[in-house]
């Protein structure tokens, strides 16, 4: 697919119901447009890859970049559905978004990191602890991600997987990065890293964070390491005394991809209202798994025959994420808006192989 020509002139970009608006600039990509003018549309990949940042078109004409099908299909564009990460408006365009807030877009900005501590949470992910410059103060809502700028222009994403409080005691920001053989970055993570490296970060960035406007009860919905904004998300819900309702259901392919498990039953001691349902889709005898088994997704469809009053926090792979979106703003009844997501996409599904 071609990328999207440049627009000749500037155009105003509205989004309803919110009666927010910014300038994209000639050529500019609308979510580019947004994010420099702190104006918070949801996103997730900004490569046309995830489809979290699709919205409808209420009126105008945009032009989209390279993207994909399962982002956002042909009969999708034709309906009026469009994705900021690519779309260049053409005119004046107006977009119809619940999910944009005034929740404060902090600024993104660039700043190295050292690596303090690098710490096996099991046999295929790694804790990666960065320590921020002395003089930074970094913010970002838990659930957000950074990017880490590596040579030649090439950029990773990950989540940090503590709350912003929680920096002093951790001493800077945790991720959590599963090893993919062959990866540029997590080759290097796994190998040759050592502490006191010295990497270039950027951000904060992503639409994947708590609403704390709100008082319904919360679903959180994890799959591998998509944990790790979740965790950030119970460290948050603990930090803000909420009393609201919580159920984590986290799932992997055998017990010992759920890495924190022993972290997760600990936060109920503190956090009372929080139910944990760990899902394994592929238990080995030797496992001796007896508990839930199947799709994580699933899981909640089991639970729940309602969730038109809830929240719904989905992080994890994107056929996870996918599925359960479909599902649960369908047959359960879940209000679109309510529906928060991250969906993990590797370089792969970036580039659609």
């Amino acid at each position: 697919m071609s990328s999207a020509p440049p627009a000749d002139s500037a155009h105003q970009i509205s989004v309803l119901p919110s009666g927010r608006s910014f300038v994209a600039e000639p050529g500019e990509p609308m979510l580019t447009a947004a994010i420099r003018q702190g104006i918070g549309l949801p996103y997730g990949c900004k490569d046309g890859a995830c489809g979290s940042c699709k919205c409808k078109k209420i009126s105008g004409t945009v032009v989209h970049g390279k993207h994909q099908d399962k982002a956002l299909s042909a009969e999708e564009e034709a309906a009026g559905f469009v994705l900021t990460c690519c779309g260049v408006a053409q005119t004046d365009v107006v977009l119809e978004s619940r999910q944009v807030t005034d929740e404060g877009a902090f600024p993104i900005r660039k700043f190295p990191v050292r690596v303090a501590a690098r710490e096996p949470l099991s046999h295929d992910v790694m804790r990666l602890r960065l320590q921020l410059p002395a003089t930074e103060a970094f913010r970002y809502h838990a659930g957000q991600y950074v990017e880490f700028l590596l040579q030649g222009g090439v950029r990773r994403s990950y989540s940090m997987a503590n709350a912003p409080h929680t920096q002093a005691d951790v001493g800077g920001i945790e991720l959590h990065l599963r090893h993919m053989p062959g990866g540029t970055f997590t080759d290097h993570v796994f190998g040759g890293m050592k502490e006191r490296d010295i990497l270039r970060i950027e951000g904060p960035y992503g639409s994947f964070f708590l609403r704390e406007d709100s008082s319904k009860p919360v679903v959180l919905l994890a799959s591998g390491t998509g944990f790790a904004p979740v965790k950030a998300l119970i460290e948050q819900l603990h930090h803000s005394a909420s009393t609201r309702p919580v159920v984590l259901y986290w799932g992997g392919r055998r017990p010992r991809d759920l890495y924190m498990d022993a972290w997760v039953r600990a936060q109920q001691a503190l956090l009372p209202q929080l139910q944990y349902v760990p899902v394994v889709s592929d238990a080995l005898p030797e496992d001796a798994w007896s508990g839930r088994t199947g799709f994580v997704h699933q899981a909640v469809l089991d639970d729940f025959a309602d969730l038109s009053g809830h929240q719904v926090y989905a992080c994890g792979a994107p056929i996870v994420v996918d599925s359960a979106r479909e599902a649960y703003c369908g047959a359960r009844g879940l209000p679109a808006e309510e529906f928060f997501a991250d969906a993990f996409t590797s370089e792969a599904d970036k580039h659609g192989a």
